[in-house]
């Protein structure tokens, strides 16, 4: 590879996906993180995630991210933020079709100490927060063939 900085990326057409947010805190519980992710239905491969509030701004940010997939079919559970934000023929909410997404969750919960409900090792800053989970999610997510 001649210039490791450029890295070219050819996106695959994504017909279904599943979508969920999984909630953390930062120095305190009252003080929420949530992180909006999208995985390939078919597959399970991570598409797109995003740090933010349990509110639409942070799903219309997912939302704008995954344009470039033209994923055909969204399923999701019952938070308002998709029915708002999913056009109706494009989406549908159960837990039967979220499992995938689901399980990456709690996969993510047991390696990464700060993602655990109960425990004593946590972020003190957002920025921290958000490095570290966003580190651990492109290592073991995105990796690149060279």
């Amino acid at each position: 590879m001649e210039n490791p900085g450029e890295i070219a990326v050819k996106l695959e057409k994504v017909q279904e996906a599943e979508a969920d947010e999984m909630w953390s805190f930062v120095r305190e519980k009252a003080n929420q993180r949530w992180l909006w992710h999208a995985i390939d239905h078919a597959n399970g491969t991570t598409l797109a995630y995003v740090f933010g509030t349990h509110e639409d701004s942070a799903l219309i940010t997912l939302k704008e991210r995954l344009t470039a997939f033209g994923i055909q079919k969204f399923y999701t559970d019952d938070w308002g933020a998709y029915t708002r934000h999913l056009p109706n023929q494009a989406h549908e909410v159960g837990k039967i079709n979220t499992q995938k997404i689901e399980r990456k969750h709690l996969t993510l919960r047991t390696r990464i100490k700060r993602l655990a409900r109960k425990t004593i090792c946590f972020s003190k800053l957002e920025k921290m927060h958000d490095i570290v989970i966003g580190i651990f999610i492109n290592r073991y997510e995105f990796r690149v063939s060279v």
